[in-house]
């Protein structure tokens, strides 16, 4: 609608110019001929006007009522998608609705698989989720031939695991006390809470008392501590790190009786400290081997510098007799020389006298 508004606008201003121009022209002139081609002029302008408003006229019809259509088609579309998105909205209200509702019943039925779990577990089993850990720990740090699982001791008692450092043992002791501090974490009000931890870490000193008495056996080879393995951090922060802002600290506790509290994370440390003094003792033992090697190299060295010295007298002592040989044949030599000489000597003046001297005579006159 603007645009048609616009165009009819601009018609209209040409309409009137053109009659201002007629007018004026009207004026200047004033022959008929010239009036009457005006006037046809202006009668052509105005079909050529109607002619050209009515084909914009058309196609401003032909573009409102494209866009109408484009527009009915768009809200027909835009209604389809909202009530498919009403619909999915439904669907998914309608699953979380039985989610929720099987969520519930999961949890209902875990409650009961606990209960359950709680009636049928033996004592025994307190410690048995520490001394899987444990074990897993140790078989991905330490060497095989440097710890021992059940390792007993000459009174029968037997501790979950020891570390060989050397010819010393480093106990340690997996079977924490887990029951009262389950306890304490589900109690529903604070005195229950209370009574509950206080129980916790009287087990948790009953424990420490029995793992100083039954293996820290410093005449059986262990070192005079041990380590008391907390399977979980949260267990290690509630026992040892939370305690030490109260009056009441385990971990002083612990020290005194020479047990040392560690989490699954400050374990793995120690085992790292530990890991690194038995590459050095290895280091250690090499060194020693190789001295040893040494030592027999060095023996051996000097057998042979002696065989060497005394194979040396006996060239020298060959030598000496080569040089004492060599010059008594020189002596030897001369004398045949002479002998020789004496010889030709002697026949030539043999032949002046009749009878021949015999050997015996020869060797006395060279003599």
């Amino acid at each position: 609608m603007g645009f048609l508004n616009v165009a009819i606008l601009i018609l209209l201003i040409l309409l009137v110019g053109l009659c201002i121009w007629i007018a004026v022209a009207s004026r200047r002139r004033d022959r008929g001929e010239e009036s009457l081609m005006l006037h046809q002029q202006l009668n052509d302008l105005r079909n050529e006007t109607r002619q050209s408003l009515g084909q914009l006229t058309e196609q401003v019809g032909q573009r409102l009522h494209s866009h109408q259509e484009l527009l009915l088609r768009s809200h027909e579309t835009l209604g389809t998608r909202l009530d498919n998105a009403a619909k999915v909205v439904g669907d998914v209200q309608n699953k979380l609705g039985q989610l929720h509702q099987a969520t519930n019943r999961v949890v209902e039925i875990s409650k009961d698989i606990a209960s359950l779990q709680d009636i049928l577990r033996p004592p025994k089993l307190r410690g048995g989720f520490g001394e899987l850990l444990l074990t897993d720990l140790l078989k991905q740090t330490i060497p095989q031939d440097h710890y021992e699982f059940q390792y007993q001791f000459r009174s029968g008692d037997r501790v979950d695991a020891i570390i060989t450092l050397g010819e010393r043992l480093v106990p340690i002791d997996a079977k924490f006390p887990l029951e009262n501090f389950r306890k304490h974490i589900e109690a529903q009000d604070e005195d229950t809470k209370t009574r509950a931890r206080k129980e916790f870490l009287r087990d948790v000193k009953k424990h420490i008392d029995t793992i100083a008495d039954k293996y820290i056996r410093p005449a059986e080879r262990t070192f005079d501590f041990a380590l008391m393995y907390i399977p979980a951090e949260n267990v290690y922060y509630e026992t040892i790190i939370k305690d030490e802002s109260t009056g009441d600290s385990i971990s002083d506790y612990a020290m005194k009786k020479k047990v040392i509290p560690v989490s699954p994370n400050t374990f793995y440390s120690y085992l790292q400290t530990i890991l690194l003094g038995l590459r050095g003792m290895r280091i250690e033992e090499r060194v020693e081997e190789v001295l040893k090697h040494l030592q027999t190299l060095r023996r051996d060295f000097g057998k042979f510098g002696d065989d060497y010295e005394t194979l040396g007298k006996h060239l020298k002592n060959s030598l000496q007799k080569y040089d004492d040989a060599s010059k008594d044949l020189d002596r030897f030599s001369t004398r045949l020389e002479q002998l020789e000489t004496l010889g030709e000597t002697q026949s030539a003046s043999t032949k002046k006298i009749e009878a021949p001297h015999t050997s015996q005579e020869v060797q006395r006159e060279v003599l």
